[in-house]
């Protein structure tokens, strides 16, 4: 037996933080020691993940008995470090430390992450944080944290050696060729000493659950009221959306997510703007276009519960103010369209009544994000609003000063929407294929920004070859954004990015 997880930390109080960590066995008794000489203990509660399946060789999907153990470690004094370790049935896990929540007056370094995805550069891409870094102090992860979330070896054990856990945790083993070099990279051991706070993205919600379909084609045939985020919401018990203050931040994390679907416009494809032409007729096998899991309009509950927390104490006085979601309000990529707002469904019919085609339209001034939030964020004087989705990196600045943020390029990119990089959109739409859709212009990096074939200045990282992370220092008020290229291993990370969050 073996612990299939190291721990890690979430939930942290002014007095505690709890501990967690998985096993294939569900055992008679697993515990927390903690303390300068592991002298104190304190039990775990047990459960079993219920949704947790393989299906690769495996068809059908099959089930994966996985129990969750979870310890909270209490009597804590904010900013003091202390030893712990998990245990389970005698299986001791290595020594880590622990600590509640930050004071406000504690210089804090902060790693804002997304998309890993089991892609090609997640696993460098941490160990390169560790390595330039060193200790953090969080996490804030914008979504997207594996592709299927119940399928159980993209958190735990995939075998390419890149799942979620071991990227975060330096167990890794993800071997990366690059110009016939081959290098193995092991992640970095972060998130056993570091509180980690995730955001749904559209890969945390999988759609109608089946004992026969692949768990690929159950996470696509999620439609209006009928998928979940079971499996995300079992191994992190945080809710839908949240809202915590960590030091000097006022953390407020949202749902903001839809289904992706394909942009091809060919009739063979369930994609953003028609149904498969071969499943007209055949309502069950609908995609509805892109549509929202969780509103976030004007009036709908999420709305209202975002009101009521930028209106809180907590928030106003904080002296730095972020939002995390996973939905870009302003990017260069391909995700942003076409606009977040709920699809407009035209059917087709032939004159005796046959369904010719289904379309889906998305009006640009109903853009729920640009319409009703970021007025929102802008009144309440929001510093950072951080995201991902689209698989690069890019900053912009708004009008009221707010700082936007999506640094998610650790591989899978489909480049930047400039020059002749255009969107694919239906013809005759108004749809933007080239640029930022909602105005704001991209941001030159301020160091050492990359430099085209034309030797033109890039606004971007968007690269299967270069992998970016950014870190938050309190202390300075910054975000830093870092770059190594994988194809050269020995030539070191490059810091190619500041800005100040106010």
């Amino acid at each position: 037996m073996r612990l299939l997880t190291d721990p890690f930390l979430q939930h942290p109080t002014p007095n505690s933080v709890r501990v967690v960590w998985f096993t294939e066995f569900m055992g008679a008794s697993h515990w927390v020691n903690y303390g300068e000489n592991l002298e104190q203990s304190v039990l775990a509660t047990t459960t079993q993940l219920s949704r947790t399946r393989e299906d690769f060789p495996l068809t059908p999907p099959q089930e994966r008995k996985i129990w969750r153990h979870e310890a909270e470690v209490m009597g804590l004094t904010p900013n003091k470090r202390i030893p712990y370790q998990v245990v389970s049935q005698e299986i001791k896990s290595k020594i880590f430390t622990l600590q509640p929540l930050p004071s406000p007056d504690r210089p804090l370094k902060i790693l804002l992450t997304s998309d890993h995805q089991l892609m090609p550069m997640t696993s460098a891409n941490m160990q390169k944080v560790v390595e330039t870094i060193g200790h953090l102090d969080a996490v804030f992860f914008a979504g997207d944290l594996v592709n299927v979330a119940d399928r159980a070896s993209e958190w735990f054990d995939d075998q390419k050696g890149g799942a979620f856990f071991p990227c975060l945790q330096g167990r890794a083993s993800y071997e990366l060729e690059r110009n016939d070099i081959k290098t193995i990279y092991q992640g970095g051991e972060i998130i056993q000493n570091t509180p980690l706070f995730p955001t749904i993205g559209n890969h945390e919600v999988m759609g109608r659950f089946s004992q026969t379909n692949s768990l690929s084609e159950q996470f696509n045939d999620a439609v209006p009221k009928d998928f979940n985020t079971v499996t995300y919401q079992e191994i992190f018990t945080f809710p839908q959306y949240y809202a915590i203050t960590f030091g000097k931040i006022r953390l407020v994390v949202l749902y903001i997510t839809n289904i992706w679907r394909f942009p091809n416009l060919d009739a063979s494809t369930k994609g953003r703007y028609q149904e498969k032409e071969s499943d007209l007729e055949n309502p069950e096998k609908w995609g509805y276009g892109q549509h929202i899991f969780e509103p976030v309009c004007q009036g709908s509950k999420q709305y209202q519960w975002l009101e009521k927390e930028l209106e809180s104490e907590q928030f106003k006085t904080s002296e730095y103010k972020i939002i995390m979601f996973h939905h870009p309000p302003h990017t260069l990529g391909g995700n942003i369209v076409p606009p977040y707002t709920n699809p407009l469904q035209k059917i087709v019919y032939s004159p005796t009544g046959k369904i010719e085609a289904i379309y889906y339209d998305y009006p640009q001034e109903n853009d729920y994000i640009i319409r009703d939030v970021i007025p929102l964020l802008e009144k309440a004087q929001v510093n950072l609003v951080f995201y991902g989705h689209s698989h690069l990196w890019n900053r912009f600045l708004g009008k009221t000063g707010i700082n936007f943020l999506e640094s998610s390029n650790v591989g899978n990119s489909y480049g930047a929407h400039l020059g002749e990089n255009k969107r694919p959109v239906p013809p005759g739409s108004d749809y933007c294929t080239i640029g930022n859709p909602n105005g704001l212009e991209p941001i030159v990096p301020n160091i050492a920004p990359l430099i085209d074939e034309e030797n033109k200045v890039l606004p971007y990282i968007a690269s299967n070859d270069i992998t970016v992370f950014s870190i938050l220092d309190t202390e300075l008020g910054t975000v830093s954004s870092y770059r190594f290229d994988t194809r050269y291993p020995d030539s070191g990370v490059i810091k190619f990015d500041q800005s100040g969050m106010y």
